[in-house]
């Protein structure tokens, strides 16, 4: 809605302090131009975020009028994700749960230490109070009357969280741990990680701006371990160095080459959680496999035909004519995954 804002958190560009071209819409901009994109298949949704504009409220009560708008006098059927301000009052985030189908309420830093040093307007507390009501609000529109009627219903997609990764010294593991305290207290659907990179000085070299954003994609793989193949904290950080992710490796490969001692693994025996750590199995292929082995025993060009990434899965699984051999125990497996060095370009 805005890039304007009162606050001054530190790693943020748009924050009062910084020195950039400021511009706002009206509510009646962005329901215009919603709608317009919209008609003309353009998008699907809108994601809709603003800076702080004179105080918490006035700016959520803008937000709302915005989903309300599009919701109740032009019956938009698309997708609408609000990122609401966790200062804003309890009946604001109430009132856009009715018209949003998720909400967001960013926890900002992995640490509440941290967010309190880099945007002393922001209270961790408020926060977490914000999205504890958005659950409990959630929950209680699933519920029933006894007479049969269903309540309004409330961000039925759910809410989801921001992390800012860089702005502080909080470490990968660090962070994941954070993730699955917030995943589990308030049934999150997603927590996004967003890379903090300083604009660099033009005679910087190209690659020293890249790992931010290698980092970043790292955190959202090994967030998906998290979530759909049954993987803790605790277990990526064993393939991590001093707390932070391999940068070179995807985490769950990362994993495996620190337990090598678990394969290889025979595909046509080995229990469902087992085979989703095998590197190069993905979700729909570990259910492919369990599905196709309870009539045959399946063989390496039936995982090819299945889909699994054989170049990675090879060195750890066995089956009816195939076999690592001493693959596994090579000291140079990591040597075969790890991406080649590359020239260094400048700017």
């Amino acid at each position: 809605m805005t890039n304007f804002c009162i606050f001054d958190c530190a790693y943020c560009i748009n924050r009062v302090s910084s020195n950039v071209e400021r511009a706002r819409f009206s509510v009646e901009e962005v329901v215009s131009l919603t709608l317009e994109f919209y008609r003309r298949n353009y998008i699907e949704g809108l994601f809709l975020s603003s800076g702080i504009i004179r105080s918490p409220d006035q700016t959520m009560a803008d937000m709302v009028r915005i989903a309300q708008t599009l919701r109740r006098d032009h019956g938009f059927r698309g997708y609408i994700h609000l990122k609401t301000i966790p200062d804003a009052s309890p009946d604001l985030i109430r009132q856009a749960g009715l018209y949003a189908d998720r909400l967001s309420i960013n926890v900002e830093l992995p640490q509440d230490a941290s967010l309190r040093k880099l945007a002393p307007e922001k209270r961790p507390e408020t926060i977490r109070a914000t999205m504890a009501q958005v659950r409990l609000e959630g929950e209680a529109a699933k519920d029933v009357s006894h007479t049969g009627k269903k309540p309004p219903r409330f961000a039925p997609a759910g809410q989801s969280t921001q992390m800012i990764i860089g702005a502080d010294g909080t470490d990968d593991v660090t962070i994941l741990t954070s993730a699955t305290r917030l995943y589990s207290g308030y049934k999150l659907r997603r927590v996004y990680y967003s890379a903090f990179s300083p604009i660099p000085d033009a005679s910087v070299l190209l690659p020293l701006i890249q790992p931010p954003l290698v980092r970043e994609h790292r955190l959202y793989q090994a967030d998906w371990l998290l979530r759909f193949y049954g993987f803790s904290a605790d277990e990526i950080a064993t393939g991590a160095t001093a707390g932070h992710l391999d940068l070179e490796l995807d985490p769950k490969l990362a994993w495996a080459l620190q337990h090598r001692g678990q394969f290889p693994l025979d595909v046509n025996t080995a229990p469902k959680e087992m085979l989703l750590r095998v590197p190069g199995f993905g979700t729909k292929t570990v259910d492919r496999i369990i599905a196709a082995r309870r009539n045959r025993a399946l063989r390496y060009e039936d995982l090819v035909r299945i889909g699994a990434l054989m170049k990675k899965a090879k060195a750890f699984v066995s089956l009816p004519g195939w076999t690592p051999g001493a693959m596994i125990d090579g000291p140079d497996l990591r040597a075969r995954f790890a991406p080649p060095p590359a020239q260094l370009r400048l700017l």
